[in-house]
């Protein structure tokens, strides 16, 4: 049996690599992301993502020991200098980005499109909530945060690898989806349609926009529909991600 690599040192060359990984430009360059805790790992090698290493400590090893990635030893402080975590996960690996393109999902009927959010913890849920309800994949336009930003990746909990994400544009989609109902999410407009009384039976795209500005006028004047959840008067809004699980919900039903 091969003896698995040690290393000690924070400044070794592999763990400063592995380090900038945290960083967009780094991860853009070398099409490598940082995986962190055994949950998204294990989701990750059930997907069939490509795991490059595996980095965890002596106390943690038998927990990754059967699996088949390469293991480097490493120290508490090395594992900390490579996780974005406040709390040290049992390992950090680096796995290979997932390669999807728009011909890849002409056939889905249940899409969901994000433009320009920001949040990394709202991008997660959303992608989470899309998985659980049967979306069958997700287009990202605009300026919307890096799927592979680490804290995405927690909060997807592994639901990032079981649908496809794909980056795109608003006329992009509407050429591509050209049979879909393409139904804005949208705060304050007129027209709307409570999305209850939507016809969820032919193929649409839910569309939804940053929570502090929603979606752009190129977006809203590309939907078919425009719809929004009917609240309380005591609250002014809902959280983003909670808005689109429950539309994803009502779509599902």
């Amino acid at each position: 049996m091969q003896e698995n690599e040690v290393i000690t040192s924070t400044s070794n060359t592999k763990i400063k690599e592995t380090a900038k990984l945290q960083q967009k430009k780094y991860r853009n360059e070398t099409g490598l992301f940082l995986l962190e805790g055994s949950k998204p790992i294990e989701e990750a090698l059930c997907s069939g993502l490509k795991i490059k290493c595996l980095y965890t400590t002596e106390k943690h090893l038998s927990k990754f020991s059967g699996l088949n990635v390469k293991i480097t030893l490493v120290t508490p402080s090395v594992l900390e200098k490579i996780s974005t975590t406040d709390s040290m996960p049992e390992a950090v690996a680096v796995a290979q980005q997932l390669h999807c393109n728009i011909n890849d999902i002409k056939k889905s009927k249940r899409l969901v499109l994000i433009e320009n959010i920001k949040d990394a913890g709202n991008l997660g849920t959303l992608i989470r909530c899309a998985c659980a309800f049967s979306m069958e994949a997700i287009l990202l336009c605009g300026d919307t945060v890096d799927i592979y930003n680490p804290k995405v990746v927690r909060s997807t909990v592994g639901a990032m690898f079981k649908l496809p994400i794909i980056k795109t544009s608003i006329q992009e989609a509407k050429e591509n989806f050209s049979s879909s109902k393409f139904i804005a999410s949208v705060v304050n407009q007129k027209n709307v349609i409570n999305p209850e009384k939507i016809d969820y039976s032919t193929p649409f795209v839910i569309m939804l926009g940053s929570e502090a500005d929603g979606l752009t006028q190129e977006a809203i004047a590309a939907a078919d529909i425009k719809t929004t959840i009917p609240i309380s008067s005591k609250t002014e809004s809902l959280n983003l991600g909670m808005a689109g699980s429950i539309l994803f919900y009502i779509s599902s039903r």
